[in-house]
């Protein structure tokens, strides 16, 4: 199995202290945390896209762009690429430029992205932000494959003969479909033989594994070879601590917190309890032994290869949070790295050997 660190870089107080960082702050903080990732030695770090509050994640290229120059090794993802919203050139051009910068290290996650600012930012609603998608990733894989591209589409100009640059340096890029519920997206990746990564945040296990097994039979049905299907999974919260009680006790006001802003929002949690969550959702609190078993349960329902942890404090101490995530990796990543196999996420002969 391989391990990510994801953040939608939100903008919010602390959930124990009360305390906002300002905005410079909460960028360095990410970019600091994508360090700490390589360092410890999680496979990927990711940073979504999002364009409206709570978040900050609006320019995901800038970001990674930062972390890259921070970095060397590990690898970079968007989480999400929301192409329903934007020009599929400018992107391509920032993501190829990404590729370079990095040394080839950039893998996206795209998805029609979801929250009420697009229609007022970029006259994208429910009704046409499928379709927008669907378009937009068409294009976009033409992009990366082919040197001249002549193509029309209903939202954005023709393009004839057109060349975009620069060229990438991996050939292709590997493009994962994120999805949370859409049958629309899961197709769309098994139609290209792209794959897909499962929000598994929300709600229990069994729509995404629903969703994930629609994937897979899409998969078969346009003739690809099922062992070539790859998966990835999200999880709804992270803290590991030597004892579940431990680990419990700490993360409490963390996701009372949490409870309490989904009530403000009018929102009636899924979960109502953390012990709740920790029995029938995604969330990662407990012991090692605790997170093994459950990531293997998940993995009987999901078959995942990849899963995505939180790479923010979310109301942990600097020093909590370090510990953790090193305790993952001495007792929790081995087991699971054994008992889950996985492929690489990357293809050094696919990465070109020229500019």
């Amino acid at each position: 199995m391989k391990f990510l660190l994801i953040t939608l870089i939100t903008h919010l107080p602390d959930p124990v202290t009360g305390r906002i960082r300002s905005t410079t702050e909460r960028f360095r903080e990410v970019v600091e945390g994508a360090v700490l990732a390589e360092e410890l030695g999680f496979d990927g770090f990711g940073v979504g896209e999002r364009h409206e509050r709570p978040f900050i994640s609006s320019s995901p290229p800038v970001v990674l762009s930062h972390i890259a120059a921070r970095t060397s090794t590990i690898r970079l993802f968007t989480a999400v690429t929301t192409l329903s919203l934007l020009d599929p050139v400018r992107a391509y051009e920032d993501y190829a430029t990404l590729d370079h910068l990095s040394g080839g290290r950039l893998e996206l996650i795209i998805g029609k992205g979801n929250g009420a600012a697009q229609a007022q930012l970029f006259h994208v609603t429910p009704d046409d932000q499928w379709d927008r998608n669907r378009e937009g990733y068409e294009l976009f894989r033409r992009l990366w494959r082919e040197e001249k591209v002549t193509w029309t589409g209903r939202y954005r100009p023709s393009l004839t003969e057109a060349e975009t640059w620069p060229r990438p340096l991996q050939q292709p890029i590997r493009i994962w479909h994120g999805s949370a519920t859409s049958r629309d997206s899961v197709d769309l990746a098994a139609r290209h033989g792209d794959p897909i990564f499962s929000a598994n945040v929300t709600n229990p296990v069994e729509p995404y594994a629903e969703l994930v097994r629609h994937y897979r039979d899409r998969w078969a049905h346009y003739g690809h070879d099922p062992a070539d299907a790859l998966v990835g999974a999200g999880t709804a919260g992270f803290y590991v601590a030597r004892t579940s009680q431990q680990a419990i006790d700490t993360y409490r006001p963390i996701y009372q917190a949490r409870l309490a802003a989904f009530r403000r929002l009018g929102v009636e949690p899924v979960f109502p309890t953390l012990e709740d969550a920790v029995e029938r959702s995604s969330i990662l609190v407990g012991s090692p032994q605790q997170i093994v078993d459950k990531v293997l349960r998940y993995h009987a329902e999901l078959g995942h290869e990849v899963i995505h942890l939180q790479a923010d404090r979310d109301g942990l101490t600097d020093a909590q949070h370090r510990a953790s995530l090193e305790l993952f990796q001495s007792e929790i990543a081995p087991v699971l790295r054994r008992e889950i196999p996985s492929r690489t996420l990357h293809h050094p002969s696919t990465v070109a050997t020229t500019a």
